[in-house]
């Protein structure tokens, strides 16, 4: 079976299925960063989407003008805009003729303008030491399943992890945003949209083998 990581430029989600045998392709607008270029589309994932190619689709559309992280800046001249057309290639990828999807995206708005979120995770429920709430709309998909040393996943949900740092403003910060003296932020938000190794494991791993089964 073929699958689709949309918009994923990281090849995190990519590689783990490749690593389990399946035929993943990571496809974006940029070039690839993973080290994988032959595993890389590099160009719209809408038209990948609806190439009739794919068995599953695991799509992680933009959320700049999506997430509720942005709020304060949400009545800026153009955002509504912006939002509109980020909330309509949100929608296009949900309804991609591919029987099984998944949408990954932090809390915002897609949440239920376009469907309720089907499940929401954090990376330590992986392994991963740090917090981000990722919340899951699923097609044709189970949850994710996660447990302290569960019989049936080799996903371990560890303990909730400590600040790094507290802000100026006085808010908890959970990983370290990477940032450039010469980029600053557009370094800073591509860091922080890239996929953690447990959750892309797990994805791999659960979902790979329902793959396998059928």
């Amino acid at each position: 079976m073929k699958i689709l990581v949309a918009c994923e430029e990281s090849q995190a989600v990519t590689i783990a299925f490749r690593q389990r045998g399946h035929e993943a392709y990571s496809c974006d607008l940029q070039e690839c960063s993973g080290g994988k270029p032959e595993w890389h589309i590099q160009g719209d994932a809408l038209q990948e989407a609806y190439s009739g190619k794919y068995d599953m689709m695991i799509g992680h559309p933009p959320c700049t003008y999506l997430s509720y992280a942005g709020i304060g800046y949400w009545n800026d001249k153009g955002r509504v805009l912006k939002r509109l057309e980020a909330l309509q290639f949100f929608a296009k990828l949900w309804e991609a003729p591919i029987e099984k999807i998944c949408l990954e995206n932090p809390k915002g708005c897609a949440s239920p303008t376009i469907a309720k979120y089907s499940q929401s995770i954090q990376p330590y429920y992986f392994g991963d030491p740090h917090i981000k709430t990722t919340w899951l709309w699923l097609k044709g998909l189970p949850k994710l399943v996660y447990s302290e040393g569960d019989m049936f996943t080799e996903q371990t949900k560890i303990d909730k992890p400590e600040p790094i740092y507290i802000d100026s403003n006085g808010k908890k910060r959970y990983f370290t945003d990477a940032m450039s003296a010469s980029n600053g932020q557009a370094i800073r938000a591509k860091d922080r949209s890239k996929t953690f190794p447990g959750i892309a494991n797990a994805m791999a791993e659960q979902w790979g083998r329902i793959i396998s089964n059928q």
